[in-house]
């Protein structure tokens, strides 16, 4: 029997908002409603993005949420006490950095050579994406093609992400070797 799939929930101010009590809101009631183990912080464009990163894990935090990560920002992920950080695929440099700093690293991967870099750098996780089609992120590459990959890295947390927006995805990778699925869209 396959373990038990972790979810991980990724913000995105697109869906959130950056007025601080109403994201406060919005989160406890995206939290009371899911379950998720893992939780990421990600705003690409808010000016008051530390005081929502703040808010987020002070949050995550009363849910006893199990990893709570800030999106790219390790130093920021360290100041406010979360557990770690989810680094993009530019950002491979930044690896030992942060595992210096004690925390926990998922990196996104897209193709195969990402993942064996992130395999040599000893990522706690990686996600790779697009499984499902999502907009702007390429050609969904499929649960085949996910399988392949899973297979290929049999030691490594390995995380489905892009365009899981629905329980019959969910399903799908459930029975799958998966770690976790990630979404963001899932969770609103």
């Amino acid at each position: 029997m396959n373990k038990k799939l972790k979810s991980y929930l990724i913000s995105d101010p697109t869906y959130y908002t950056n007025n601080p009590e109403q994201f406060e809101k919005y989160l406890i009631n995206v939290l009371e409603k899911k379950s998720i183990d893992i939780a990421c912080f990600r705003d690409k464009q808010s000016e008051n993005f530390e005081q929502l990163a703040s808010i987020f894990v002070k949050v995550c935090k009363d849910f006893n949420i199990e990893k709570i990560l800030i999106n790219t920002d390790l130093k920021l992920a360290e100041k406010l006490g979360a557990n770690g950080v989810h680094l993009n695929s530019k950002q491979f440099k930044k690896i030992k950095e942060a595992k210096d700093l004690g925390l926990y690293v998922i990196i996104s991967c897209h193709n195969l050579q990402d993942i064996k870099k992130a395999q040599e750098l000893q990522v706690n996780a990686i996600t790779y994406s697009p499984i499902f089609k999502t907009p702007n992120k390429g050609e969904a590459k499929g649960i085949q093609k996910f399988e392949e990959v899973l297979n290929l890295f049999k030691n490594m947390n390995i995380i489905a992400l892009g365009g899981i927006i629905n329980d019959k995805q969910i399903e799908q990778i459930a029975k799958t070797k998966a770690y976790a699925f990630a979404s963001i869209r899932y969770f609103v």
